[in-house]
């Protein structure tokens, strides 16, 4: 059996990837410190003998025994609220993380797919975003620390490509939703259904004329394992093209959970882009990709998820204690 190993595996995403190896026959190791991950995501694969967890944090060395045929890096900090908190653990996973595991792919002659983001794009000028842009970001903002990390990401696994001739992948996922997300991120689609649940208000930043995209959790992943396994090494955009506004996704989540709430309107961060929308030509010529889940069937599947969490779950506190892993 071919080996993998899959960083951030506790996560959303992660989680995700995990089960999607196991059932194409791998033999899956997965690492996460769980800084942000959670050990319910992955509970039900810790029996699976093609499962092997690993609890580590990747900005430390890495040593895997034995061979290793692919390495997936998903470890990384994904919502604002968790970057906002912990900005140097930020970086520090985008820069000391990347390089580790690149060392790891060059040592073991494993191909390495490196989860990049559309924040790359930051607020973008070019609408819809393709991967021939090179972005409008705020090095020194707010956000810049994921930003930044994950573009710096991009860069060092380039390098590694041409100078070290390591196999490269780059992903870069846009908005993606589905079972598994933490219902406390911060993003819109868990924000939303914790208000609707909670019987508060939706709370739209701005005037909710900015656009996102959101593409199910299975679609995501299906174009993430076919990227592997391309032949392609620069960075290729996996996302839904179907762009809503803010304020008409609020009313979409209105009407799914039946509730009556009203939206109300905050002052919008600093640097929130104000466009997000991936260009998938590029996806649909290499790898025979586009999503298959329209939005109303995914969002569907996933309030039933978040409607099935404990009360405990639906009012616990809004962020995620991170103090045991800043060092004082």
């Amino acid at each position: 059996m071919e080996r993998v190993l899959i960083t951030g595996a506790a996560g959303f995403l992660g989680s995700h990837l995990c089960d999607k190896f196991i059932n194409e026959g791998f033999q899956v190791i997965g690492m996460d410190n769980f800084i942000t991950g959670d050990k319910k995501n992955i509970s039900h694969l810790l029996s699976n003998p093609h499962f092997q967890f690993i609890e580590h944090d990747v900005t430390e060395f890495v040593k895997i025994d034995g061979p290793l045929d692919y390495i997936l890096h998903f470890a990384s900090p994904a919502s604002p609220i968790d970057y906002l908190k912990i900005p140097i653990q930020t970086l520090k996973v985008g820069s000391l993380g990347t390089h580790n595991l690149l060392g790891l792919a060059k040592a073991k002659n494993a191909r390495i797919l490196i989860a990049s983001t559309s924040e790359v794009y930051g607020d973008p000028l070019v609408h819809p975003q393709n991967e021939e842009y090179y972005g409008n970001v705020n090095t020194i903002g707010p956000r810049g620390v994921y930003d930044e990390a994950k573009r710096f990401q991009e860069s060092i696994t380039m390098a590694y490509h041409r100078f070290h001739g390591v196999e490269t992948r780059i992903v870069r996922i846009f908005n993606t939703y589905g079972p598994r997300m933490r219902l406390n991120d911060g993003r819109v689609i868990p924000a939303f259904m914790g208000q609707a649940l909670r019987g508060e208000d939706l709370t739209v930043f701005g005037d909710g004329s900015q656009t996102r995209s959101f593409c199910y959790v299975s679609d995501e992943v299906d174009g993430i394992y076919k990227l592997l396994f391309s032949n392609y090494s620069y960075p290729v955009n996996i996302g839904n093209p179907h762009e809503i506004t803010i304020k008409d996704f609020a009313e979409e989540i209105i009407n799914l959970t039946g509730t009556n709430q009203k939206v109300i309107y905050k002052d919008l961060p600093k640097d929130d882009p104000m466009q997000r929308q991936p260009d998938i030509s590029l996806a649909k010529k290499l790898l025979n990709w586009e999503p298959k889940i329209n939005r109303q069937e995914g969002m569907l599947k996933t309030y039933n998820y978040f409607k099935e969490l404990t009360e405990e779950e639906l009012y616990k506190s809004e962020h995620k204690d991170f103090s045991k892993h800043i060092k004082k």
